[in-house]
């Protein structure tokens, strides 16, 4: 009996120890992660930095030392670029590992990897398989190549960044490994060269890869080119481009005509989610005639998700050939937003159609031959797996032309379209040389030498802001572009014709750019990048039309200009999509039968500045009816059987106001014509009764911040480790870009002048990634309320320095 009770409780706890140590579904290896010496308790910091110096084995030439200011902002001195760079990639991954690794493992269409097919209804390996189609890894493949053959000094940096990576890596128990590895139940892979330009690649998803071609063609099938032009014009009279109207342009274009040609019409169902049309930015510099001191003043912040860790993770690189800080992204080298000793960039996305889709005619069923120009030529057949987590590995035959990828095909395409076999052509698909950009425009010390650095950026392409010590400012649009004829990849095009092909890029010199103009000012905020006169086709379908002419509106009267009026006007919580709009709307309504509810909503509409404020209620009440009126007006784009999609808020104003008659504005469901005035008079009914049951639900509030709930997540979507709720006003197509889960990733403003620099940022989170950690997450609140820190930035740190916090020394093991 006493054997039976031994082996009985010997198996129980066996059992015990092999459920407590195996993952179970989504819960992680419980034995573990509840250790309390090696499982998340030991993700729990009670100092905000707990780094030491160490010796790296046959690594380092010689010694770095890195200090960290009160912000976790490392400074890192280093003797030579090879210990600069390495050191770099060593503390970015103390700080930011899991992020840096995560972050590709989506590029790469590797997340089945750790989440298993499924998550929840949703299928990972699905996401896999997008993300493998569209070929950012391809993209990645093709640079590092570039790089191998033509730039090998700047590749050994990147190697050296990796190594810094791996060294870090290579030193990690589990115990330290951040608490996402624990949950998850990975370790960290072997960081690579490859990485580095993954995330450029990733930069350019969800940046460059905008465009709706196969929407396009389904509503010119379906509507014809009177109703498509209504909904989809191309350049509104009223814009303000980046480029100052009035701007000549003084060389010879290279000139495409086109072609005698029709567009393949065919319904397509597009299957692979566009990025957020909101991702963009906003940056504008001010010289010395405009501000109170003559020093110039640049300004900078990309508006994209809010996240947790952060987008950017700030740094100062210090070595005896640069001295530069700024906004780093996380895996990979440099800093891609920021400031030297002689200057200042920051970056705006320049919106421009870079993907262009073709309809590939294979030979038969093999699809080992395709038509181009009267041949059949060979393809190119890509196996991928895609390995599921406690599953099986699913494998997809990718098929590759000239053009790109043939992302939709018999294995992977809708029931509602007529046509399949669509190669996708995109800049980001070719070889380009973004980090050598980067590396010399962190040394550069003036205007042509910042040129010439940023000559070798092809993507994803941005307007560069520039300002010197010297007051020199400028504006560069700079980016690989195919020369286009009109709407040359506006529509699926053939893929057999040489004449839907691209014939030439721009040369580098006809780019856009402005140096020093009499305005005074620069600026860009995703609009229109000039005016008619420029000679080279520029398209998008998500031009931005209010952000623009706001900054501009105010940088025309703003005098005597201060750092602190710049910040200012960072957060500016204008409304001009609403000062449009709103007028119109409330013409139409008849506030005598309105009930007290109605006519309290009304009022506050009738005396609303336009400011979207934190704690006003008629942004909320605004932005109700906004959308209940888009969803009214745009029913049949809503509910059509093909993909289409709604015109821009600009233009939605504009056909309401001097188009009335337009067969869209009549609704659907019911038997009556409506007219515009009938669809604000019942929009703004149904609002007021949405907005009373709101208010009527526990703990719901009309005061705008509540409303919009701003929130930054947790990359895992984990409540604890994210912030909702945050006092902060704007929303998108407002200056102040802050909405629900999207807005100013990074804000920086420089000063330069009198052989100075000064500078001040902030952003929506913290340096550490570990929620463990006491300042995790701390500079969101100062961020939201509009307070900006004082960046530490000196020629030479010492541990004794006041603005210290902590330092270490990285040494050579000899």
């Amino acid at each position: 009996m006493k054997t039976f009770r031994f082996v009985l409780s010997l198996s129980i706890t066996l059992a015990l120890g092999i459920s407590l140590n195996s993952k179970i579904g989504s819960i992680p290896p419980l034995g573990k992660f509840l250790s309390p010496f090696h499982g998340f308790w030991q993700n729990a910091e009670n100092t905000s930095i707990d780094i030491e110096s160490q010796s790296i084995e046959e690594l380092l030439i010689d010694s770095v030392n890195i200090h960290f200011d009160e912000l976790m902002i490392p400074h890192v001195f280093a003797q030579n670029e090879k210990d600069l760079f390495f050191t770099q990639g060593y503390i970015t991954a103390y700080h930011r590992l899991w992020q840096m690794e995560f972050q590709l493992y989506s590029a790469a269409g590797r997340l089945a990897e750790l989440l298993g097919p499924k998550v929840g209804n949703t299928s990972i390996v699905d996401i896999d398989r997008r993300m493998r189609r569209i070929g950012l890894m391809y993209g990645a493949q093709n640079s590092e190549n570039l790089f191998k053959k033509e730039e090998p000094e700047v590749y050994e940096l990147i190697k050296s960044y990796t190594a810094g990576v791996n060294a870090y890596i290579n030193n990690l128990s589990y115990a330290e490994l951040p608490i996402e590895y624990k949950l998850l139940d990975y370790e960290p892979e072997e960081w690579t060269p490859l990485k580095c330009f993954l995330l450029i690649s990733n930069m350019n998803n969800m940046l460059s890869r905008g465009e709706r071609d196969l929407e396009h063609t389904n509503a010119l099938k379906k509507w014809g080119r009177e109703t498509f032009d209504i909904l989809y014009p191309e350049r509104p009279d009223t814009i303000d481009p980046v480029i100052p109207i009035g701007t000549t342009f003084d060389f010879d274009p290279i000139l495409v005509e086109k072609p005698d040609i029709s567009f393949p019409l065919k319904f397509t169902e597009p299957l692979i989610e566009a990025p957020n049309p909101d991702n963009g930015s906003n940056s504008f510099v001010v010289n010395g005639n405009k501000t109170a001191n003559g020093r110039v003043i640049l300004t900078n912040e990309p508006d994209l998700s809010l996240n947790l860790p952060s987008i950017w993770y700030v740094m100062q690189l210090n070595a005896p050939s640069m001295n530069v800080m700024g906004a780093t992204l996380p895996g990979g080298p440099g800093v891609i937003i920021g400031f030297n000793d002689s200057i200042a960039w920051g970056n705006t996305n320049a919106k421009r159609d870079l993907v262009d889709w073709y309809h590939i005619r294979f030979k038969d069923e093999g699809r080992n031959e395709y038509l181009y120009n009267g041949n059949w030529v060979p393809t190119k057949k890509v196996v991928e797996e895609i390995k599921a987590r406690g599953s099986f590995s699913y494998y997809d035959t990718i098929i590759y032309t000239h053009h790109g990828p043939v992302v939709y095909d018999r294995n992977f395409t809708s029931s509602k379209s007529e046509v399949s076999n669509l190669a996708m052509k995109w800049t980001a698909h070719e070889g380009s040389k973004e980090i050598k950009a980067l590396y010399l425009g962190n040394k550069a010390s003036n205007y042509d030498e910042f040129v010439e650095a940023f000559s070798y950026f092809s993507g994803p392409p941005q307007n560069y802001s520039f300002a010197s010590v010297s007051g020199d400012i400028a504006l560069w649009v700079n980016g690989k572009f195919p020369v286009k004829w009109k709407e040359q990849g506006k529509f699926l095009m053939d893929g057999s014709n040489i004449d839907h092909e691209w014939k030439a890029y721009m040369p580098q010199a006809h780019n856009l750019y402005v140096k020093n103009p009499p305005r005074n000012f620069v600026s860009s905020a995703n609009q229109h990048a000039a005016d008619s006169t420029y000679p080279y086709y520029q398209y998008d379908y998500s031009f931005e039309h209010y952000r623009g002419r706001r900054i501009n509106d105010r940088l025309r009267v703003m005098d005597n200009i201060k750092v602190e009026d710049m910040m200012e006007l960072q957060h500016d919580n204008f409304n001009y999509n609403a000062s449009e709009a709103l007028p119109m709307m409330l013409d139409s309504l008849d506030s005598a039968s309105f009930t007290d509810l109605e006519l309290s909503y009304y009022s506050q509409l009738k005396n609303w500045d336009y400011f979207n404020e934190p704690e006003l209620q008629a942004p909320s009440i605004y932005e109700s009816w906004w959308r209940k009126l888009n969803a009214k007006l745009w029913d049949e784009i809503d509910s059509s059987e093909v993909a289409v999609y709604r015109p821009n808020w600009y233009n939605t104003i504009e056909i309401l106001k001097s188009n009335p008659d337009f067969f869209m504005i009549d609704i659907q469901d019911t038997e009556t014509r409506e007219t515009a005035g009938d669809l604000f008079r019942i929009t703004f009914k149904e609002t007021a009764a949405a907005l009373a049951k709101h208010s009527q639900e526990d703990g719901n509030s009309l005061e705008w911040y509540e409303y919009k709930n701003t929130s930054i997540r947790h990359l895992l979507r984990i409540s604890p480790f994210s912030k909702g709720r945050i006092k902060i006003g704007g929303n998108r197509s407002i200056v102040n870009a802050a909405s629900g889960s999207h807005g100013p990733s990074w804000r920086m403003v420089v000063e330069l002048g009198d052989g100075e620099v000064n500078a001040w940022g902030v952003y929506p989170g913290s340096q550490t990634g570990n929620p463990g950690n006491p300042k995790y997450g701390h500079m969101i609140e100062d961020w939201a309320s509009g307070q900006y820190y004082k960046l530490l930035f000196k020629q030479a740190l010492t541990p004794a320095d006041e603005a210290v916090e902590h330092s270490i020394t990285l040494k050579p093991a000899r």
